[in-house]
């Protein structure tokens, strides 16, 4: 099983912008499809972005096309979200996931990272 850590939350004012990092332990980390989830208070969890195990493929939530983008590294077995013009409601905690089969991935998870946009 692939292990998920998860890096670069913090504050940010609405509009600015944050890189979430998400290092994977293992070898075998190109077999995996990866991708972002997230939980804002109160809220139930939801899907962000993902990226198919060979970064031919990206999705969106409709609710950040265009402001978000999810890229790979394979070389450094790490996946990223770059997260522009951020609003207060992108404020959650964001999870990294794995899966070798599904799109969104969802068989491992990472323990999250905190991310607070104020207005």
């Amino acid at each position: 099983q692939v292990q998920l850590a998860e890096s670069g939350g913090g504050v940010v004012q609405a509009g600015g912008s944050l890189r979430l990092s998400c290092a994977a332990s293992g070898r075998t980390f190109i077999t995996y499809n990866m991708g972002w989830f997230r939980q804002a208070p109160g809220k139930e969890r939801e899907f962000v972005a993902a990226v198919s195990w060979n970064g031919a493929g990206t999705y969106y939530a409709d609710s950040v096309k265009g402001r978000f983008t999810i890229s790979r590294g394979n070389a450094k077995n790490t996946v990223y979200l770059q997260m522009n013009s951020l609003k207060p409601e992108d404020t959650a905690v964001y999870y990294c996931t794995a899966d070798r089969e599904r799109l969104p991935p969802r068989d491992a998870w990472g323990q999250g990272t905190l991310v607070t946009v104020s207005s």
